[in-house]
């Protein structure tokens, strides 16, 4: 096992070229959000948008629309049961980050439904929160056809999806899982604890060795789930990136909570700029 540090960032974090533009960045549909948790999918997408995606679109309820646009009008909407538009949209986009507030309803698990149909193998998928404890009630809904799929659970919904009880969840274990859901190959895990872990299955596992207890909040994990999908828009889909991404979203939780109680996820995604400028920076040094 590895532990990450903070040379990671300056190693993934590009200089952008002047002659680029959106495209270039990552194309993400973010799909979250139900009645009720529509904070969930905002918090992802604002993770997403301040950690650099090009261009971003929600498909959520459309009781969410109208928080959306006043909080981050940059970000474009998709009412999720026009279900011709989500057909439409799915194969256009480079990443697709998926889960954050979907719920368990019928709609939830017929929207996993389309993705599996409609995701193609030039796409990275990103599963998190709902869409891992749909997955372990019905494995038929398990996607294999993507590029590239990540997986961001917490460990009790790593123990619902892997059936793996949290206090047995040694690396072996994990790692075998792992490769039992996906025997493609083409799966890495991010499991969520106080020192977050990634796995690929090559048998690399790498430490997130900081972080703090202020994070401990509802929204974190969706928040870097969007830093996930905007960081593998921008930098690709390998070992590095998801390691940058992890390492940056608690990186700013530390830097906040060293002047305050908590972290809010929104406080955390909105100091990503500025901290991704200076490693931006260093980068371009070297």
């Amino acid at each position: 096992m590895e532990i990450i540090d903070q040379s990671i960032l300056s190693k993934v974090i590009k200089k952008r070229k002047s002659k680029s533009h959106k495209g270039n960045y990552g194309r993400l549909l973010i799909i979250g959000g139900s009645a009720n948790y529509g904070g969930a999918v905002i918090m992802a997408a604002e993770g997403a948008l301040n950690s650099g995606a090009g261009l971003i679109c929600v498909a959520t309820h459309s009781i969410n629309s109208a928080a959306l646009h006043a909080r981050d009008p940059e970000i474009m909407f998709l009412d999720w049961h026009d279900e011709n538009g989500l057909k439409q949209m799915i194969p256009q986009m480079d990443v697709i980050v998926c889960g954050m507030g979907l719920g368990n309803d019928k709609l939830a698990k017929h929207i996993l439904e389309l993705l599996k149909k409609y995701v193609t193998s030039d796409q990275v998928v990103v599963l998190d929160a709902s869409a891992l404890d749909l997955i372990a009630q019905d494995k038929n809904l398990l996607l294999h056809q993507a590029k590239k799929i990540v997986l961001t659970p917490h460990q009790m919904e790593w123990q619902r999806l892997s059936q793996i009880r949290i206090q047995y969840q040694s690396d072996a274990a994990n790692q075998e899982a792992l490769d039992n859901l996906f025997p493609e190959k083409n799966a890495y895990l991010i499991l969520k604890s106080s020192h977050t872990k990634i796995y690929d299955q090559e048998g690399n596992i790498f430490e997130n060795p900081i972080g703090n207890p202020g994070m401990a909040i509802g929204g974190m994990g969706d928040t870097l789930a969007g830093i996930v999908g905007g960081f593998i828009g921008q930098f690709g889909a390998g070992i590095e990136t998801l390691q940058a991404a992890v390492y940056l979203h608690s990186l700013a939780g530390n830097r906040i909570f060293k002047d305050n109680y908590i972290v809010k996820p929104t406080q955390l995604s909105a100091s990503l700029p500025l901290l991704m400028k200076k490693y931006e920076s260093q980068n371009e040094e070297n």
